[in-house]
């Protein structure tokens, strides 16, 4: 059997594998399908300072090979996940999770990752600066590196835990965002979140989504992340979380060897929710195929 740990800032890994954001919800909902404690980690659905029903209705739409999705970051509110999800999931679950934080404002993406790196479950604070479904918020920050490196900033003088950005591809310049970041205390990065599309209904020839654009999510996008991930690791001397259309071991395997450490999977598991057990299954079949013995040894490969 390969060796499949990895290490992010320190924190070990029994795997690279960490349902994204929004995809996962806390965990406990994917206990009926396999044991959650198989993740590498997790990152759990995006968090906000106060309570957020989401948008409006309908707000997911069918794509060739993928999704959209304009939630809206629905989440209860950082005090009610600290006082009543997180100790929940504490039963459960015996690792770290990633806690991904998102605002409205610097003061308020700085509240809620103070509250949430004061968790014995938090390992990673991952700053959402790329959510494109929230207006004033999210995606705003993360298009323009003066207003990142403003939260990024506002958070670290807050938090003791390492925060990973998570970055937009709709950022006009993303090798200047993510060199930025770095030189900011960012002590990893997560490329990429969903890129930003609309789908027509045919009927009426109106935007399908109530909020007219989503996220555009699933295998279709795969080649693009993977590009932006080879393109940006050279770039920075911290680990990156590769993300975006990962759905099988060969995609967890070419996403590492671009210089992503981890990957997250998203549609992934809202398509097949035993899509953890059944890629690392198939990981240890491909890595014994090239004759690894230890998956970072794939790390960056591409480059060397």
């Amino acid at each position: 059997m390969a060796e499949l740990k990895v290490n992010l800032s320190g924190l070990e890994l029994k795997n690279p594998l960490i349902p994204a954001s929004g995809t996962f919800g806390y965990g406990m909902d994917f206990l009926d399908f396999f044991d959650v404690n198989e993740v590498g980690s997790f990152s759990i659905k995006g968090t906000t300072l106060n309570p957020r029903y989401g948008n409006p209705l309908p707000r997911i739409a069918e794509s060739p090979s993928g999704m959209l999705n304009a939630v809206g970051l629905q989440n209860p509110g950082v005090h009610e996940v600290v006082e009543k999800v997180l100790p929940e999931l504490r039963k459960v679950y015996k690792g770290k999770v990633l806690a991904n934080v998102s605002g409205f404002s610097v003061e308020e993406y700085r509240e809620c990752a103070r509250l949430l790196d004061q968790e014995e479950l938090t390992g990673i604070i991952e700053l959402n600066i790329s959510c494109p479904n929230v207006h004033g918020g999210g995606m705003s920050f993360g298009t323009d590196p003066a207003s990142a490196v403003e939260v990024l900033k506002a958070v670290k003088e807050v938090t003791t835990k390492p925060v990973y950005v998570k970055c937009t591809p709709q950022c006009p310049d993303l090798p200047e965002m993510c060199r930025k970041l770095e030189e900011n205390g960012a002590d990893g990065l997560v490329l990429l979140n969903t890129w930003l599309g609309t789908r027509l209904d045919l009927r009426t020839g109106k935007p399908i989504l109530k909020n007219v654009t989503g996220g555009v999510s699933g295998p279709g996008i795969f080649p693009l992340s993977l590009y932006r991930v080879y393109q940006i690791a050279p770039l920075v001397n911290i680990p990156i979380i590769g993300c975006g259309g990962v759905s099988s071991a060969s995609d967890v395997i070419e996403m590492m060897s671009a210089g992503a450490t981890a990957v997250e999977l998203g549609t992934a598991c809202l398509t097949d929710p035993l899509c953890v057990p059944r890629i690392l299954e198939d990981l240890q079949t491909i890595l014994k195929d090239l004759g690894i013995d230890d998956i970072n040894a794939i790390i960056g490969r591409a480059h060397k």
